[in-house]
């Protein structure tokens, strides 16, 4: 985790870099507010994952004679099938085209949406996949 801190430092020292240039050359102020806004972003990633680097044993990623190998092991369980995303995707599109359309569409959208995600929480709760 070490390593990812620092990057994420340096990268929001060049993000601060570039975002005070492009504010003084462009004088564009929605450009250089996003480049201040990803500044924050970065310098608050790279702050949490340094601060808590110092608090979690040594990762193989930290030691520079590790292989790939030493963090080998099961990363955990994933659904080899499910049908509740097909149901999410179908009500995100049905909301929006409610923002497209009219609002009304919207009454449609929320309760597939609803179901699709109760499903996908309750997946493995019910059913023939009950004990996995």
């Amino acid at each position: 985790m070490k390593i990812q801190g620092k990057m994420f430092i340096w990268l929001s020292f060049f993000l601060l870099a570039m975002a005070v240039l492009y504010g003084l050359w462009s004088k564009e102020p929605v450009g250089t507010t996003a480049l201040f806004m990803a500044f924050g972003l970065a310098i608050m990633v790279g702050y949490y994952l340094a601060f808590t680097a110092r608090r979690v044993d040594a990762m193989a990623q930290d030691d520079k004679e590790a292989d790939v190998a030493d963090e080998a092991g099961e990363l955990g369980f994933f659904s080899p099938h499910s049908w509740q995303p097909l149901s999410l995707a179908l009500g995100g599109a049905f909301a929006f085209l409610a923002v497209a359309f009219d609002w009304w569409l919207m009454f449609f959208s929320l309760p597939i949406i609803l179901i699709g995600l109760w499903g996908w929480v309750f997946e493995y709760y019910r059913g023939e996949n009950q004990n996995q």
